[in-house]
């Protein structure tokens, strides 16, 4: 599990699995239920022009506003380097929204690092 998430970006050491683990709440903090909801996140290169690889993610818990997406090692072997991310919900009603990155201005960033065993 070497790897965290900040507002903006993601890093995850080169060839590691990891969990991006997700909390579902309105603007007061209720949480929400996610029922029929789905989450994507895509990964790019740094030009936002090609397509690295996307992941499903999984609803854990839809009555407690959990989900999550688990990065395997195949998704992690890229080069080390900076890739750009974004993480979408499509809610039951086929509304989506961006949820990541957390500032509506920057484009989320995928940092791999490096590893030494392999």
């Amino acid at each position: 599990m070497a790897g965290y998430v900040t507002q903006n970006g993601i890093v995850v050491r080169q060839g590691d699995s990891f969990d991006i683990l997700l909390q579902f709440r309105n603007g007061r903090g209720k949480t929400l239920d996610i029922e029929g909801w789905s989450v994507k996140m895509s990964v790019f290169d740094e030009n936002k022009k090609e397509l690295k690889f996307t992941k499903e993610g999984e609803i854990v818990d839809a009555a407690a506003g959990k989900a999550r997406i688990e990065l395997k090692p195949a998704d992690t072997e890229l080069a080390v380097g900076d890739y750009a991310t974004d993480i979408q919900v499509t809610t039951d009603q086929g509304d989506v929204h961006t949820i990541f990155p957390q500032d509506i201005n920057r484009v989320g960033f995928f940092r791999i690092t490096e590893q030494v065993t392999r």
